[in-house]
């Protein structure tokens, strides 16, 4: 598959393309110049033909949706809301069929922890821009799956980590590691579910937070990495 990702400047986004460019063909994008980083295609997301040439010839988009270092909150909001509206409407003016978009399992944290929180459950969002943008984003990722215009899978992703860095450090319960997290988005991109689907995803510990019961079910993801050994 054509695979754009979004947030070059972000690892985490770099991780991906690094873990997926074996079975796929991969393109990064960001809002501003990222040196030392092959194909990347330098991108404001504005509501022009700059966006659509884009997002042209792509099969699907893993919108990492993480704002630049240097945003202030109204540029991180307005990246989440008009830059992500923009790059779906010119993802369905080409053709592209498919976007992941990576949110936060920290929409749900609100809740008690001795809840079972599902992918049902309504998010409880906080005024940290790091989640309120995340909230916002999901909103205008449905709204598009809602109309039918594009397939959606919503990844709230725990606290991405690499079990390896972390290994002498008091365990995290939303811990998940950044191999598995590529994982789960290989499977997004390829998995039948259609229109709009949201999965949690973290590691399989035992003391994990939230299940991951339906990632596994649905998506058949398998994650490595349980942090307990």
């Amino acid at each position: 598959m054509r695979i754009l990702i979004t947030s070059a400047a972000a690892p985490l986004a770099q991780q991906l393309a690094t873990a997926l460019r074996p079975e796929h063909e991969i393109r990064l994008t960001e809002r501003t110049f990222v040196p030392n980083l092959p194909n990347l295609a330098v991108s404001p997301l504005h509501h022009d033909l700059s966006t659509n040439l884009l997002v042209r010839e792509i099969d699907a988009l893993v919108h990492v949706a993480e704002p630049l270092p240097t945003d202030n909150e109204i540029e991180q909001i307005d990246y989440l809301t008009r830059c992500t509206y923009n790059l779906y409407l010119a993802a369905v003016a080409e053709g592209v069929k498919r976007v992941v978009f990576l949110s936060t399992l920290d929409l749900m944290t609100p809740y008690a922890e001795d809840y079972t929180v599902g992918e049902r459950w309504r998010p409880l969002p906080t005024t940290a821009t790091t989640v309120l943008t995340k909230h916002l984003g999901e909103f205008v990722s449905c709204e598009f799956a809602r109309e039918h215009k594009l397939d959606v899978i919503v990844l709230r992703l725990g606290k991405v980590v690499h079990a390896e860095t972390v290994a002498n450090q008091p365990f995290d319960p939303l811990w998940v590691d950044e191999r598995d997290v590529a994982q789960a988005v290989n499977r997004a991109l390829t998995t039948d579910a259609k229109l709009l689907s949201t999965f949690h995803i973290q590691s399989a510990s035992p003391n994990a937070r939230f299940s991951i019961a339906s990632a596994k079910n649905v998506l058949g993801y398998a994650p490595v990495y349980d942090f307990q050994n």
